[in-house]
């Protein structure tokens, strides 16, 4: 099991690739500015594909703080190219299909009662009926979700590691903690 990070704790720089091929490190990406990093499942899980909607969808909180917003799949990069466009999402999509960032941040895989808990399975209902179909498996399956909020000095002002797969705070929530 990794390490997991707390509020205080320095977040850990990493090397990444988007869908569409660009390298570069977390540090370098997110600037001296206030970053958002949230761990989801992958691109085929319907739970993941609505949570990000959502978040598109509240994305003016992040713009008015000024802050950036990562999110990282277990997803390869080719899977996620496939069916999405760059400009689709208004954040960077990270694609961390080997899970080395996710170890790098703790966030791991909860077991199987974690993954059948009701509330994953309430959300994964809601997502198919709202339309999120399922699509590819990729990485562990009983992934948990995580989300952190750095600030500009590189410290961990936020963190939640997800108690099931459908356990991840309201951007608001992020936002607030500042």
């Amino acid at each position: 099991m990794g390490f997991r990070l707390i509020i205080g704790n320095k977040a850990r720089d990493f090397k990444f690739s988007t869908p569409w091929g660009n390298e570069k490190t977390f540090y370098e990406a997110g600037g001296n500015q206030l970053v958002i990093l949230i761990f989801l499942r992958y691109w085929g899980c319907p739970i993941c594909r609505m949570e990000m909607t959502r978040i598109k969808n509240e994305f003016d909180l992040i713009i008015r703080k000024g802050a950036q917003l990562f999110v990282v799949l277990q997803s390869a990069p080719e899977t996620v190219a496939s069916e999405i466009n760059k400009d689709d999402f208004p954040f960077t999509i990270i694609c961390d299909p080997e899970g080395r960032i996710f170890q790098l941040y703790g966030v791991e895989p909860g077991g199987l009662i974690r993954y059948l808990h009701p509330a994953g399975l309430v959300a994964a209902g809601v997502a198919i009926v709202k339309g999120f179909r399922h699509g590819k498996f990729e990485g562990k399956e009983t992934q948990l979700p995580a989300a952190f909020v750095i600030r500009d000095n590189k410290l961990i002002q936020y963190a939640h590691y997800g108690r099931n797969i459908a356990d991840m705070p309201a951007l608001s929530e992020m936002i607030n903690s500042i």
